[in-house]
């Protein structure tokens, strides 16, 4: 890592940097397909081009640094597999890794060149702390040194939390730090052998029981913590404190060099350091008080996952939460764009959380979190993401026998699988989810999933059939009296009749419900309706007519980031073009929409390059 910093001039289009959490003693190791994603994010990718296919998401990846010098460090990595879709293939990039394991295959398979690293000798670990504390202060207290040199068994990370110690504590003299570190019992089994000199242990416990008892018992804490790192407003709920109390204590973990600030506000913390801390808060805290401080983090985050989720889609149907825990404050989120940047910076944690919530027990907090996040990781592309959430969540609500819960992650899994183009499999989790709303007599849930079946039916090529589906629907939203629902039914309906050759009758259904959508202000319905509107008068012969829909459809297509209904509308127009003679302004739409569909890796691109001459 020094390494690499030394080097980083050399690549002057930027560096890529992820833990891997390969070893993480809490959180599971960082899947490939979230790297890559956020590689992507990093590299100023848009989310709108961003394909649904993982193996798409690698060659978008690769492609975007075939021209480029960057550094791309891939640190803490589990095995092989976790590395090779992240290599970038291109010869002007440089990867470096890091593991515990060997990696032979890396060497044997891809070219990699193998560097072992040793512990630092003594002579480099007394540099490290000269660097840190000043040359005339270990050469004043050499024999000192020796012994902390010797505690800390050339480990790096060691030797660094005794010269934070050392350095916030200017009282203490170094022989009396050794001292310390000699009376010190117990070891960390996986990291060193069975010599008590090289107990690491002993070196975090020197810095840990100098901790002020706020600062020690919030340590603890975030060895509970289920993600790479913690913001200052959760760690607050997670302690059940104020925020005002908590971020002196954030303050004087970063300053013993126990928490990392990779970025303002949020901390993180060595796995070696998490490890500690679990063992900590095993001998020191009750398991009713460990338990009931995970279940506070986990009310922070679905509480205000939650109500960011209303900011996205006010005209969901909501859950029933029950409250929060004394001591949790949920963030206040005051918008739509608030909303989004919360998701966007606590997705990875929400991730993890939901996953080590059902792993723990935490069965309603994880599905709870995982429709919290739902239409987050829908509007960003993320579908892979949310299919997998999802399939925790179905999980969870059978071990809970909740049919609600159920019906509503069937619903959800099934609409993913939608995205992801797994038709059969969605098909049979709307029939699942239906068949538990229509036995619960939830009439928004039945209106809900016959809508999204009518899709998985039409993508079978059975129109009459979604008609009847969507029809039923309306009828199930207007009895519960939700306009917006019942908006969307009358351009559902509309669309299938002009698939059906009847645009007339779709003009009808989609005036209907573009004023009910004007009215409400729903611009995402508006789109689709626009859409609607403009294949039914280019059928209809009303080229002029169908050039103006489209273009309203395509201009809140881009404003929602849409980038496959603008690829398709754009499709949609050259056909149009084609019809009024001008095949010129046709070739520019379909060409546009071919770098769409292209980008996005969607197979739809080959039936547009066929219309290309």
């Amino acid at each position: 890592m020094h390494w690499a910093h030394r080097i980083r001039d050399r690549f002057p289009d930027g560096q890529l940097y992820v833990n891997l959490r390969g070893f993480d003693p809490v959180a599971d190791p960082t899947p490939p397909a979230e790297a890559i994603r956020r590689f992507l994010d990093a590299l100023a990718v848009p989310a709108r081009l961003v394909p649904v296919d993982p193996d798409a998401q690698v060659r978008l990846y690769r492609n975007v640094l075939a021209t480029k010098r960057v550094l791309i460090v891939l640190d803490n990595a589990r095995d092989p597999d976790q590395v090779r879709p992240l290599l970038p293939g291109s010869a002007g990039c440089l990867t470096l890794v890091t593991s515990r394991d060997q990696l032979a295959d890396l060497v044997v398979s891809d070219g990699a060149r193998s560097v072992n690293l040793d512990v630092v000798t003594a002579v480099e670990a007394r540099q490290l702390l000269a660097a840190r504390l000043g040359s005339a202060l270990v050469d004043a207290e050499s024999a000192a040194v020796d012994e902390i040199v010797l505690r800390c068994a050339g480990l790096p990370l060691a030797l660094a939390v005794v010269a934070a110690r050392a350095a916030t504590s200017p009282h203490l003299s170094l022989a009396a730090l050794a001292s310390e570190l000699r009376d010190a019992h117990g070891r960390l089994d996986t990291i060193t052998g069975d010599d008590a000199a090289t107990d690491i242990r002993a070196v975090f416990a020197c810095s840990y029981h100098a901790l002020t008892p706020g600062a020690a018992r919030l340590f603890r804490l975030v060895g509970l913590h289920p993600g790479p790192d913690v913001s200052a407003p959760a760690a607050a709920s997670m302690a059940g404190q104020p925020l005002a109390t908590v971020g002196p204590l954030l303050t004087e973990l970063v300053r013993a060099h126990l928490l990392t600030e990779p970025v303002p506000g949020r901390y993180a913390c060595h796995d070696l350091l998490r490890t500690y801390a679990r063992e900590r808060g095993e001998e020191y805290d009750g398991a009713a008080e460990r338990h009931a401080a995970y279940e506070r983090i986990l009310d922070h985050y679905l509480h205000t996952a939650y109500s960011a989720a209303l900011l996205l889609g006010p005209y969901q149907v909501p859950v029933d939460l029950a409250p929060a825990r004394d001591g949790v404050t949920p963030e206040q989120l005051a918008g739509h764009e608030q909303a989004m940047a919360w998701y966007a910076a606590e997705r990875s944690v929400l991730g993890a959380a939901i996953h080590h919530a059902w792993a723990s027990g935490f069965d309603t907090h994880t599905w709870q979190l995982a429709w919290a996040i739902s239409n987050f990781l829908t509007r960003s592309g993320r579908w892979q993401e949310f299919a997998s959430t999802q399939q925790v969540a179905l999980a969870a609500a059978r071990r809970l026998a909740d049919p609600a819960a159920q019906a509503r992650a069937h619903r959800l899994l099934a609409a993913a699988y939608l995205r992801v183009n797994r038709d059969d499999e969605a098909y049979d989790h709307f029939q699942h989810a239906l068949d538990l709303y229509t036995r619960s007599g939830d009439t928004v849930g039945q209106a809900n999933t016959h809508y999204k079946l009518a899709e998985a039916v039409s993508r079978q090529g059975r129109l009459p059939d979604a008609i009847g589906h969507v029809q039923y629907a309306m009828r199930l939203y207007h009895s519960a009296g939700d306009r917006f629902g019942e908006a969307v039914c009358l351009n559902g309906i509309g669309w299938l009749h002009a698939q059906l050759g009847d645009c007339g009758q779709t003009i009808l259904y989609c005036q209907q419900a573009l004023a009910i959508q004007q009215e409400l202000r729903d611009r995402d319905a508006q789109a689709a309706t626009w859409d609607s509107l403009g294949y039914a008068h280019h059928h209809r012969g009303e080229h002029a007519q169908a050039i103006a829909c489209y273009e309203r459809a395509l201009e809140l297509f881009r404003e929602r980031g849409d980038r496959y209904e603008e690829a398709t509308t754009l499709t949609n127009v050259g056909d149009v073009y084609t019809g009024t003679g001008d095949p010129d302004a046709a070739l520019v739409s379909w060409r546009r929409a071919l770098v769409i569909l292209t980008e996005l890796d969607h197979p739809d691109a080959d039936a547009v390059r066929a219309k290309l001459p």
